[in-house]
């Protein structure tokens, strides 16, 4: 199922609608789709990399309107909505012991799954449930979608269809990486 609904992905890049197919799935991967719309972008700027900018703000604003949904149904629908999508990802044991650190981190978890291969369908909802502050949730998925989206199309903008095998199988790794460095040095400036 998930690779017919990868191919219908990739399939949905070369129609003329193509931006707005973009925005949608954008939006419902922020909140329950199990395809990034990276499957979506990557093609699309390829095919015409002078609009690489205009597909990384569509994404980029759609990602963050369905962020802000699935905060809605952590918030508002957790237990019929919310935990029925964590348990379909294998996430439901971790919950209970998750929410009760999950604010102390907030800013930090919403930054790493936003820049992450981490489900960040995940944190939209946990965000809501546990009820941190919008404004942090807002701000901070701005930063988060806005880096991976823009990094991304920044690549295949400089450097085309070659730099595509390396975004599909190892930017999700880099962008681990840079997040532990970036939580690193401020532990490392906060014990100095």
């Amino acid at each position: 199922m998930i690779r017919r609904l990868y191919d219908w992905t990739l399939g949905l890049a070369q129609h003329r609608h193509a931006l707005w197919a973009l925005a949608v799935v954008a939006f419902v991967e922020s909140s329950f789709f199990p395809i990034p719309p990276d499957i979506l972008m990557i093609p699309m700027i390829i095919a015409r990399p002078r609009r690489a900018w205009l597909i990384a703000g569509v994404a980029l604003v759609a990602s963050v309107l369905g962020g802000l949904l699935g905060y809605a149904i952590g918030a508002l629908a957790f237990e019929s909505l919310g935990q029925p999508i964590l348990a379909s990802l294998g996430k439901a044991e971790a919950m209970a012991e998750f929410s009760t650190r999950f604010n102390d981190m907030g800013f930090w978890a919403v930054l790493v799954a936003g820049v992450t291969p981490f489900p960040y369908k995940v944190i939209t909802i946990m965000s809501g449930w546990t009820g941190m502050p919008l404004g942090t949730f807002i701000m901070t998925s701005i930063l988060a979608r806005g880096l991976r989206f823009f990094v991304v199309a920044g690549l295949l903008w400089r450097f085309g269809a070659p730099i595509r095998d390396f975004i599909e199988r190892r930017l999700g790794l880099m962008f681990t990486l840079a997040v532990a460095l970036l939580i690193g040095g401020f532990m490392v400036v906060k014990v100095l």
